[in-house]
């Protein structure tokens, strides 16, 4: 038996940027959450997003939305998808060449859902008053914090800390993380854009998400706040919770 679902979901442009690169995708037939941050300059960035979210969903409502086995393998399936679709363009328009995207996509069956990404987009849950990061950034300074050369203070300062080792559209192969993550009543999920998270470190994201239960208010809150702080990204939030 499935969960009741409420779902909200903003992008904004930021203070500091001409075009808005990002691109999310709320499916409420397939339960499908979707956040792709592009990457590759003048509109470049925001052809690799739209792409990379388009190809997931259509995969998805494609392949139907049973909630089997084998839901996990089909939203890593999508991601790898949208890859191969992104690589495609580039090859019928030669000036698309450098673009990319990150993507973090969350789909919903029964009491489950399934995580897939790539970069460093994000997925938070919030359950029992508790911020926690579902996913790990695909990024050359979260490497160094793993290694130990550098502490997560300084990563969060680092000139190079928007360098991602993974992208959609950036290799000719790309591995997906995925995930199957078990929900319960009163979770709220995240997945944002790094325009969140530059922006925000996520004491300040757990204020905003305990003081409201309102998802569009707190979209509304997040985005805000981002701004308030600088802004010097493009921010996407969608949200989900489970009741």
């Amino acid at each position: 038996m499935g969960m009741e679902l409420s779902v909200a979901g903003l992008t904004d442009v930021g203070l500091a940027r001409k075009h808005n690169e990002d691109c999310y995708e709320i499916n409420r037939d397939h339960n499908l959450y979707v956040v792709a941050d592009g990457m590759g300059g003048h509109s470049h960035g925001e052809v690799a997003s739209r792409i990379a979210v388009d190809s997931i969903c259509d995969f998805i409502i494609a392949e139907g939305a049973d909630c089997d086995g084998a839901f996990g393998a089909r939203l890593e399936e999508a991601v790898r998808s949208a890859h191969e679709e992104v690589l495609r363009a580039i090859v019928r328009d030669a000036s698309l060449q450098g673009m990319g995207t990150t993507v973090v996509g969350m789909q919903v069956c029964g009491k489950r859902a399934a995580l897939a990404h790539v970069g460093d987009s994000r997925a938070y849950r919030w359950r029992d008053n508790q911020l926690g990061l579902l996913t790990q950034d695909h990024t050359w300074v979260h490497e160094q914090v793993l290694a130990g050369y550098l502490s997560e203070e300084q990563a969060r300062h680092h000139p190079l800390k928007n360098v991602v080792t993974r992208a959609l559209g950036s290799e000719k192969e790309v591995v997906v993380d995925l995930q199957q993550v078990d929900l319960a009543s009163g979770d709220t999920y995240l997945i944002c854009s790094d325009g969140l998270t530059s922006m925000l470190d996520d004491p300040e994201i757990a204020d905003v998400l305990r003081q409201s239960s309102d998802l569009e208010e707190i979209s509304r809150t997040l985005v805000s706040e981002a701004n308030r702080l600088g802004g010097l990204d493009n921010v996407t939030v969608v949200l989900f919770a489970v009741s």
